[in-house]
């Protein structure tokens, strides 16, 4: 008997298997089904670093009561939600796909769906990552220009450190004033838009200043010229006609407005050429 057990058992590890235990003490285990196989998790939660927040769709909703139950209930509503971080979130919640995707759409500006795009989700962490690298790169390359030519006359060169705080005035100052101006000139025209979103439209569009500033490098004033003035018409088409179609509504004044607009961003340009890249060499 005891030899047939053996047996038996041996001939289970040859073949590799193992019984099925039967019998009425077989207790089966049923594993709840899980949703790992796709990640992230389907959800009906909206925005990507939590599903409480959610970009408004206008500036006015930006500042508006949140939801029961989210961690901002607690929070103040109304204008002095705007001294809270909790109010600000929702602009910073994008993926590096979506800024690469919306920095795409800048360098093509006769398409004119940028607006259309970010309609739902305006940010502002793209624009003031592009805003700061540009201050920076504009003040920079700049000063390397100046000091080169100085260095090519063999004249004494001093380092001028104002030159990023004037680049700092001028871009921080244009991206947050005029798209403010924007806002106010719209709604006195009752053609209203989101505050956010102008902010996201022109921070975006000082995007092709910052090659242009790195070719500025090239010891040829015609071609700065060039370099600048294309990339300001380009970052002024880009504004101009994403705006246009909304302007539209705003009676027979529109083409005013958005030429306005257009010429604008055209003396951005000229202001970004005449002060950074253009040559002083002193005696």
């Amino acid at each position: 008997m005891m030899s047939s057990g053996y047996t038996s058992l041996d001939n289970q590890k040859v073949s590799g298997s193992v019984p099925a235990v039967s019998g009425q003490d077989h207790v089966a285990v049923n594993f709840t089904e899980s949703n790992l196989q796709t990640f992230p998790p389907s959800s009906e939660t909206q925005g990507k670093i939590s599903g409480a927040y959610r970009p408004p769709k206008d500036a006015d909703d930006t500042f508006s009561k949140p939801a029961a139950g989210s961690p901002d209930e607690a929070q103040p509503t109304g204008w002095m939600r705007t001294f809270t971080v909790a109010a600000y979130k929702p602009y910073f919640d994008v993926d590096t796909s979506d800024v690469l995707e919306r920095i795409k759409d800048s360098l093509f500006p006769f398409k004119g769906t940028f607006s259309e795009k970010t309609a739902n989700n305006p940010d502002l962490y793209g624009p003031f990552w592009i805003c700061t690298t540009l201050i920076f790169v504009a003040a920079s390359i700049g000063t390397f220009v100046t000091y080169l030519a100085h260095k090519l006359q063999k004249k004494a060169w001093d380092l001028d450190i104002n030159l990023v705080t004037w680049s700092a005035g001028l871009f921080y100052g244009y991206v947050t004033v005029v798209p403010l101006g924007l806002y106010i000139l719209l709604k006195y025209f009752s053609v209203p838009s989101g505050l956010v979103q102008l902010f996201c439209l022109y921070g975006y569009s000082l995007f092709i200043f910052i090659p242009a500033s790195c070719l500025s490098v090239v010891p040829l004033e015609i071609f700065r010229w060039v370099i600048v003035g294309v990339a300001g018409f380009m970052s002024a088409t880009f504004v101009a006609l994403n705006l246009r179609t909304h302007i539209k509504s705003a009676g027979e004044r529109w083409f005013l407005i958005v030429a306005g607009i257009f010429l604008l961003q055209l003396a951005l340009a000229a202001v970004l050429k005449l002060y950074f890249f253009t040559i002083t060499v002193g005696k």
